[in-house]
């Protein structure tokens, strides 16, 4: 309940200068964009804040309830942790790409996604539970989401050899974990699973990205967990890494990240963690893997974005949002 409240703006509806406007007609005071985490913590009362990594994300004090706020029931912003922001603004697919999301529900990774491509291109989104799923379609229409197809399946059934996916380039593969990393965990929740469980969670977690690295035409691959074992998280990447040979290299992503990976294998620290401590988000983990060699595109380990957001003396606060000058804004809300 400590952590700030993360309001993402929904870009296929608004924009971020709109967006602030709206609050401080709503009466919160705007502070500019935050250069440090205890600028971060420092947020109190009606009082809000630009993230300081991700250019698309305001910052609220914990207990601000935004669930009945016009800009959320129109889909305008997003109710999204930090870290959870972080696989898709990593994956970063250019306007047009087709995309999967292999465990797609409940859709916050999915709509960011469809922001990021601007709505162009396609999304193949998956997952085995109907009623998540059926939750989530309803949450990508209220978001303007278009170009999506989800299907009721297990990722691991779907053929990567299937004439469908021949165009897939990026794959957000968010599996099934042990959920460790997440504060608002319930009461008698398993707070330490056992040994067993942790492995059992690990081999799955190990297929499903060798599955999703067999694709043809992939090029970049996010994966993550709301997990803080290193069993599913570091020692899943390397496994798979060593498995696939030269195939594929870990990105160092987003430098200036504060929390890395664990140094349990060379070059582990390419990967990010956050926590509640260090990033004031749940617990996460996120690796970018790409593909080596001839036929691979020329990818950053820096999304534009970020690149964009982190230069040092240029613009103001809201720079980061610059670019949505260049575009008629949109659905402007009164």
């Amino acid at each position: 309940s400590q952590l700030p409240r993360y309001v993402r703006v929904n870009t296929l509806k608004t924009c971020v200068e709109d967006v602030i406007d709206f609050f401080k007609r709503q009466g919160y005071s705007y502070q500019g964009k935050a250069d440090s985490m205890e600028e971060l913590r420092a947020i109190s009362k009606k009082k809000f804040a630009s993230d300081l990594h991700l250019p698309e994300l305001l910052v609220f004090p914990s207990q601000t309830d935004f669930h009945n706020n016009l800009l959320y029931t129109s889909g305008h912003i997003i109710l999204q942790d930090k870290a959870s922001c972080l696989p898709a603004f990593l994956l970063d697919p250019a306007a047009g790409s087709h995309v999967i999301d292999a465990c797609a529900a409940p859709g916050n990774k999915t709509s960011h996604l469809a922001a990021l491509l601007k709505n162009k291109g396609q999304i193949f989104a998956f997952d085995v539970d109907t009623k998540r799923l059926a939750t989530m379609n309803t949450m990508l229409m209220r978001a303007g989401v278009t170009g999506f197809q989800l299907a009721q399946q297990d990722f691991l059934t779907v053929d990567p050899r299937d004439p469908k996916y021949a165009r897939v380039t990026h794959i957000l593969l968010d599996p099934s974990c042990s959920g460790s990393g997440m504060v608002t965990r319930q009461p008698g929740e398993e707070a330490a699973p056992s040994p067993e469980r942790l492995q059992a969670l690990a081999g799955f977690q190990r297929k499903v990205l060798s599955h999703a690295l067999s694709f043809p035409a992939l090029q970049r691959l996010v994966y993550s967990t709301c997990s803080l074992h290193r069993e599913e998280n570091e020692d899943v990447v390397h496994a798979v890494l060593q498995e696939q040979g030269s195939a594929f290299r870990l990105v160092n992503a987003f430098p200036s990240w504060p929390c890395r990976g664990l140094s349990t294998f060379p070059g582990a620290e390419g990967c990010l963690r956050a926590s509640p401590i260090d990033t004031l988000t749940q617990g996460f983990f996120v690796a970018v893997l790409e593909r080596r060699g001839e036929g691979a595109a020329a990818l950053s380990s820096l999304p534009v974005a970020a690149k964009e957001n982190l230069q040092h003396g240029e613009g103001t606060g809201t720079a980061a949002a610059a670019p949505k000058k260049r575009k008629r804004k949109k659905q402007q809300v009164k």
